[in-house]
């Protein structure tokens, strides 16, 4: 049987996920009444969403001119958060689709998922999606790939995915044009990790593309970079649930269950072998993924801890593009500091937490990971406000550049420019992709780019405008750190690093907002923010009063200045020895809107 193995990239919203459900209904490898939308999408925070969070591979069986086929497809996610995803994707195929929406046009993403493929050496299909629509602009799409990606319009396939529309011609192209896999089913095995899955009962479920040789049930394997050896209790594809097989060979895509209960024993990009003295060579595996992201996630309540550990452990299998390590917060507790790839990548896993572990997790206001060189020379990587060195240590104070590409309507490039030179960004470049739209290149720092960027410029574009960006390297800024002070004490989990142009309104709207959200003492608590030992604002939490004089009337003056003078000895003497309790409402408050203010 032939083999094809594809993957369809796109940008976010281009109809990825709808393509798959009509090619599993044209190879009939679903029946009419099994179908439901987004058939891969089986997260439940996927279907809520409306996206692809994660990768999903199913076979589907084909006959075309009279020769049977199996054509394996990988589902990738279309945010920029989730690029290390169509990476690993990526490795596994052939080929691949790449879908433009026949109104949207080339976006973005498109440009960033279309250079990765030919990184790879895929061979690309274009394809142009959601030709039905009564908007449909399929020519001018076709000139726009012509322009930014080098598509030959005569060779781009045109299809509906919702209406079914050129289904049948876009796999005879696949069938056509992907390469079958080159692999030699008698060498010793050599099969590429690409994702994995825990499953309560079964243990660790791993996922293979089979590079050479062939593996079969009840075989020992090794997994190379682990060191471990194992029994294949089951293997198997998916079809597109997970459909038991005997064997799985050079070219072909499944799954392997081997009982493994230690999450430490599988890796994402390690190399399935024979054990023994003469494995295959291991495959080079991926690049490790550049966390952009901190924060602190801590349970709201402190017995959960073990709960929130095990938690991740689990989910880091599946998402091995997070990670995280212990870390106290005299405000929260015991908690991890976790690393993502971006803030829609942090929202998943927090989401995901939840549901499916049910933890409810407090997390701190999310930072990117900073440079700083101090006075002896020593580089530090700073993931967190509180590792920052005193003013007094800091040679030089680095923030990580990212270059982004936005691509816009040209009635809305004045707006966009002046957005993004309010974030200190800097233009690289200007490129029209037609008459009605352009590319603008801006080196931006990170943390501008990580909070609400995103959302700005759809707001401004109405819409329209679409952002992919890349990491740059680290520069050298005006960057300090703000503490915000509660009583003359530091609460760790509320510092941030800022450009030292906007601590002090950062500073004030923080401690305006803690003010309103700390309750009364018995004594006046000041708010603080400051930047060393400089205090840049202030606000005062007024102490609840007693009228220690009410049972005073008439008499001398001197009894009611007594009474006064010794209620303030008191506050003073409270003030010095009590402590002030900052509820967990007023530190949700603050960490929600810290990134905004």
């Amino acid at each position: 049987m032939q083999v094809r193995n594809f993957c369809i990239i796109a940008h976010i919203d281009h109809g990825k996920s709808t393509l798959a459900d009509r090619l599993l209904e044209a190879t009939g490898t679903v029946t009419v009444r099994q179908m439901k939308e987004q058939l891969l999408d089986d997260l439940e925070l996927e279907r809520q969403r409306g996206i692809t969070i994660k990768a999903r591979a199913v076979s589907m069986r084909y006959t075309f001119e009279g020769q049977a086929y199996e054509l394996n497809l990988i589902d990738t996610p279309g945010h920029v958060d989730f690029q290390y995803e169509v990476s690993r994707s990526l490795a596994c195929c052939e080929g691949a689709l790449l879908l433009v929406d026949a109104f949207q046009g080339v976006e973005a993403q498109t440009v960033a998922n279309a250079y990765a493929a030919m990184e790879h050496d895929l061979m690309i299909i274009p394809v142009i999606n959601k030709i039905d629509l009564t908007y449909a602009r399929p020519e001018e799409v076709a000139a726009e790939m012509e322009q930014s990606l080098g598509s030959d319009p005569e060779t781009i396939v045109k299809v509906s995915a919702k209406a079914g529309l050129g289904i049948d011609e876009l796999l005879a192209t696949i069938i056509k044009k992907v390469p079958a896999p080159q692999g030699d089913p008698k060498a010793p095995l050599q099969a590429m990790v690409f994702d994995s899955n825990y499953d309560d009962y079964r243990g660790a479920i791993t996922y293979v593309r089979v590079m050479n040789g062939t593996v079969k049930k009840g075989q020992k394997i090794r997994f190379l970079r682990a060191g471990s050896e194992h029994e294949v209790v089951e293997m198997g594809q998916f079809r597109p649930r997970r459909e038991a097989c005997d064997q799985l060979q050079a070219g072909q895509v499944g799954y392997l269950i081997c009982n493994i209960k230690s999450l430490k024993d599988v890796h994402i990009g390690d190399t399935v072998s024979i054990p023994g003295d003469k494995p295959a060579v291991p495959l080079p595996g991926y690049a490790r993924p550049k966390r952009m992201v901190y924060c602190g996630l801590f349970p709201s309540d402190g017995q959960d801890f073990s709960e929130l550990r095990d938690a991740l452990g689990k989910l880091q299998i599946n998402d091995p593009s997070f990670d995280f390590e212990p870390e106290t917060s005299d405000a929260l507790g015991f908690g991890f500091r976790c690393g993502f790839l971006g803030l829609l990548h942090m929202e998943i896993v927090q989401q995901r937490l939840e549901q499916e572990s049910d933890i409810d997790l407090v997390q701190t206001a999310p930072n990117v990971t900073y440079e700083v060189v101090t006075k002896r020379g020593e580089i530090q990587m700073i993931h967190k406000p509180q590792d920052v060195p005193d003013l007094g240590d800091i040679e030089e104070f680095r923030q990580p550049i990212v270059r982004c590409n936005i691509v816009v309507p040209t009635d809305y490039i004045g707006a966009v420019m002046k957005l993004c030179q309010e974030r200190r960004g800097i233009q690289q470049s200007q490129e029209y992709l037609g008459p009605t739209r352009a590319m603008l290149s801006y080196n931006i720092p990170l943390a501008e780019v990580i909070y609400d960027l995103h959302d700005k410029i759809k707001s401004c574009t109405r819409g329209y405008g679409t952002l992919d960006y890349e990491m740059v390297g680290y520069e050298a800024a005006d960057l300090v750190r703000m503490d915000i002070l509660v009583n003359g004490n530091r609460v760790d989990a509320l510092s941030i690093v800022c450009h030292r142009g906007d601590a002090d309104r950062r500073g004030r709207a923080v401690v305006k907002k803690l003010k309103s959200e700390i309750d009364r003492h018995m004594f006046e608590v000041a708010v603080q923010a400051a930047i060393g030992g400089r205090v840049i604002a202030r606000e005062t939490v007024s102490a609840m009063r007693k009228n220690v004089t009410a049972k005073c009337y008439g008499g001398d003056i001197t009894r009611k200045r007594k009474l006064l003078q010794k209620q303030k000895e008191g506050k003073k003497r409270m003030k010095a020895i009590g402590s002030v309790e900052i509820s967990q409402k007023a530190f949700m408050s603050v960490l929600t809107t810290g990134a905004e203010s």
